[in-house]
């Protein structure tokens, strides 16, 4: 069509022009599939705690096989984010890693309750989650050469134990069995992760830690069990483990109804232990590729297999489940939450 040479004619062949270039941008943007755009990017897997933990061992072998079940099969890129027992990587992905689907991360289970205790710069029931690979217990526990090897003794003898920072289970749990039940537990924090309070314990740095989970124990660890190197001290869950009959649960310590609601706030997150996120705001489609991805995966013959020879329990929740107990748990009373943040505080 021919406008002409006037200003009329200049203006309107630029605007159909504009228009035209609009329209294409928007529909290439459309164009792009959930395939499209995994193909072009890697899928990076930011782990909340230092390397050689449970929570880094299990991130490794989730990105081995999820990429398999997502569309575009990315590449997978596993990234160590410690500090501060996951709340550096709960910010990260809250508020500074992309929200296109690119990102996702695993975080310390009781790190996604810190919002309620302390001021921190994320909502955890706002993450997009994605699913948790298992439940756990966290356990207490002590290196053999140490004197206190029961609850009793921990209530009775000063315990050197490690710690990893505020927001952290070791320290979370330590600080609760101090606060609530008088345990004469002093606390040795800032080491980066799991590995690091294993270490320190084995050489006599510290005596032991709390806050460990016991998969950990059955995957990083077998050989501390099989020679009896560790004294297991407390289960620190709602329900006890079928291995551990005999170690009793912190819950069945509380001295009264209040006690144990505080309890039971705190270890919770113990039913969604190995959680995953993407970050808030997603693109729905891509959110909804990475759940049923994950959600595959739970079910690979293959991902069971190598789960199965790492020791590793699957019992996983969907992440509309671990969502829900999110929403759940941030709807608790204040005044329960206020008395539970006491007893975690350093």
């Amino acid at each position: 069509m021919d406008f002409g040479n006037g200003v009329v004619g200049r203006v309107m062949s630029s605007g159909l022009c504009a228009l035209a270039l609009a329209a294409f941008v928007h529909g290439s943007a459309r164009a792009q599939t959930v395939e499209d755009f995994y193909r072009s990017k890697p899928l990076t897997i930011v782990v909340g705690v230092s390397a050689g933990g449970g929570y880094d061992l299990i991130a490794r072998l989730l990105s081995r096989h999820i990429v398999k079940h997502v569309p575009g099969t990315p590449n997978p890129v596993v990234q160590n984010m410690p500090g501060s027992g996951s709340v550096v990587a709960a910010g990260y992905l809250y508020s500074i890693a992309p929200k296109d689907g690119s990102v996702i991360g695993t975080l310390a289970r009781i790190a996604l309750i810190e919002p309620l205790f302390t001021p921190q710069k994320f909502d955890s029931t706002k993450f997009t989650a994605i699913g948790s690979v298992s439940k756990d217990i966290s356990t207490c526990i002590s290196w053999k050469t140490s004197k206190v090897k029961t609850w009793d003794d921990l209530m009775s003898r000063e315990f050197i134990a490690s710690g990893q920072g505020t927001g952290a289970d070791p320290d979370a749990f330590a600080n609760t069995i101090r606060h609530l039940f008088g345990a004469p537990i002093r606390l040795v924090t800032g080491y980066p992760g799991t590995n690091e309070q294993a270490l320190s314990m084995e050489r006599g740095e510290t005596e032991g830690y709390c806050g460990v989970s016991y998969s950990t124990l059955k995957t990083r660890y077998t050989k501390w069990l099989s020679e009896g190197s560790i004294n297991i001290i407390v289960q620190n869950a709602i329900e006890k483990h079928p291995d551990l009959p005999d170690v009793p649960l912190i819950t069945d310590k509380a001295k009264d109804a209040e006690q144990a609601q505080i309890i039971r706030l705190i270890v919770a997150t113990q039913n969604m232990a190995r959680p995953f996120f993407a970050p808030p705001g997603i693109p729905a489609d891509r959110a909804a590729a990475l759940r049923k991805a994950f959600d595959d995966t739970m079910t690979d013959p293959e991902f069971r297999a190598e789960a199965d020879k790492m020791m590793v329990e699957i019992s996983p929740m969907t992440g509309l489940e671990v969502n829900t107990m999110l929403t759940e748990l941030y709807a608790t009373p204040k005044p329960a939450v206020e008395k539970a943040a006491k007893a975690m505080a350093p």
